[in-house]
């Protein structure tokens, strides 16, 4: 079996004008694989590319989004693939927006686009690991774990 690391997973987000963390989410396109759910950005890493700055790139392609500040979750998503046989790493990111530069321009990749609290965005995500994610995210940024440091890219 091998294990693979070629994907990146990026939740943007923003504090609303009441301080409270909002998500975006973005649709895929009906001519997309995996048609019509909700995710954040993702992407293939291109090589002797490193998974942050393919976040960025991301992040600029699907939204074109200026990106704030940009830091690691201190999580991995995996997931099993049996055409080959393999297991697959994702590193997760998180990327801090102002309401201001949060102007999005969607893709082709994707047909619409929303923000919505953490608890949306749980029920709206597909795979448990993306769920997880949101909640860590929301932990560190909401101060309810005072030991939970994310390191800092940007």
């Amino acid at each position: 079996m091998k294990i693979k690391t070629y994907l990146i997973e990026v939740h943007i987000i923003r504090f609303n004008s009441k301080n409270k963390i909002e998500y975006l989410l973005l649709k895929r396109a009906i001519d997309q694989k995996y048609p019509n759910i909700w995710q954040m950005v993702t992407g293939k890493i291109n090589d002797n590319e490193t998974a942050y700055k393919t976040a960025l790139r991301e992040i600029k392609e699907e939204t074109g989004i200026k990106v704030n500040e940009l830091y690691i979750v201190p999580t991995i998503n995996c997931f099993y693939d049996s055409t080959d046989d393999s297991i697959t790493h994702v590193p997760v990111f998180v990327a801090l927006v102002s309401t201001e530069e949060a102007i999005v321009k969607i893709s082709k990749e994707h047909s619409e686009y929303k923000w919505v609290k953490s608890k949306e965005a749980k029920k709206l995500l597909a795979w448990p690991g993306q769920e997880k994610s949101v909640k860590i995210i929301n932990q560190y940024f909401s101060k309810k774990k005072e030991n939970l440091n994310f390191i800092k890219i940007l």
